[in-house]
């Protein structure tokens, strides 16, 4: 049995009319971490969303955690929305509600109804990034590396199989930065969680060395090196 989470066979990404990655074949395993990285503008973005299911997949075949997303529709994306988590740059907390509110918002719309249930996920996630006493602060009043350890926990909240981490670090300063690898890096190998980071951070690809994609001239470059940049 394949342990394949993410397969993409002679794959074109577009945006509109516009291609933007050609013939892209890529495999990435249960609990594999792998790096995204590429110049602005050379598909990053594209390639993610076409993960997650905001663009769709009209040429090539493409399976994440199990779902053809070329048998994709507004129906279906929300159930493969389920078994990913996406962690973003700018955080993208609720800043009407505190941390607590923010992450029972989220398994409110993904389908939780039991609120005993709802509480002991949301201490449990806090738990795993280290937050657990923060619930009830409002977003404002964390530092950066705290809001990107909320932002980490929102996307453990259905345990999923996939993290799409879109710049997790960008914001951060070194020492934050550090703590948010280090987090990725124990889920991925404690959950057997695949994590795929875009990032142009090669100060900490170089210090937690993984598997690394390139995006370049319309390509998609399997283990690429700092090197080739």
């Amino acid at each position: 049995m394949s342990d394949s989470i993410i397969q993409l066979r002679n794959v074109n990404i577009y945006q509109g009319n516009n291609l933007i990655l050609e013939n892209v074949n890529l495999d990435i395993n249960k609990g594999e971490f792998v790096y995204l990285v590429g110049k602005t503008g050379t598909g990053k973005s594209s390639l993610l969303k076409t993960l997650y299911g905001e663009l769709e997949l009209n040429t090539g075949e493409g399976s994440v955690a199990g779902f053809n997303l070329r048998d994709l529709n507004w129906k279906k994306v929300p159930f493969l929305r389920r078994n990913l988590g996406v962690v973003f740059q700018d955080f993208q907390l609720l800043t009407d509600r505190n941390i607590h509110d923010n992450l029972k918002f989220v398994l409110r719309a993904t389908g939780w109804t039991d609120e005993k249930l709802i509480s002991e996920k949301i201490n449990d996630v806090l738990d795993k990034v280290g937050l657990r006493a923060k619930g009830f602060k409002m977003p404002f009043e964390l530092s950066g590396g705290e809001q990107q350890r909320v932002d980490v926990a929102r996307a453990l909240l259905n345990s999923p199989k996939i993290i799409l981490a879109d710049e997790p670090t960008g914001n951060l300063d070194p020492e934050t930065s550090d703590e948010i690898m280090k987090l990725l890096f124990s889920i991925s190998k404690d959950y057997n969680t695949a994590v795929v980071m875009a990032t142009h951070d090669y100060i900490v690809v170089n210090k937690y060395p993984a598997r690394m994609i390139r995006t370049e001239k319309g390509q998609v470059l399997d283990n690429a090196t700092i090197n080739s940049l």
